[in-house]
């Protein structure tokens, strides 16, 4: 189960608590998509306790973009890296 709470301190923060996972991923991105377009959206992941490979990958795609990961677990990046690492080889 996931839990997102939003916060507005100069930025758009959403915090995430739980499990991010496939059946998630999407109510994220609509979350984010309707972010004030002129403020920096900022992921906080310090609850985040749980993550599939599909959370990994929108996770790095959002930090490709001016989304901010903030308090990201060690799991967590080292997994980001690992990702962007394989795409890299295959030429994704």
């Amino acid at each position: 189960m996931l839990r997102i709470e939003r916060h507005a301190n100069g930025a758009d923060v959403f915090r995430l608590i739980g499990r991010l996972n496939a059946e998630n991923v999407t109510e994220l991105q609509s979350l984010i998509q309707s972010g004030t377009k002129d403020r920096q959206v900022v992921l906080d992941l310090r609850d985040l306790t749980l993550v599939d490979r599909d959370a990994v990958r929108i996770l790095g795609h959002c930090e490709k973009g001016r989304i901010k990961l903030a308090n990201c677990p060690a799991y967590i990046r080292e997994w980001i890296e690992q990702e962007r690492n394989t795409a890299h080889r295959r030429g994704t």
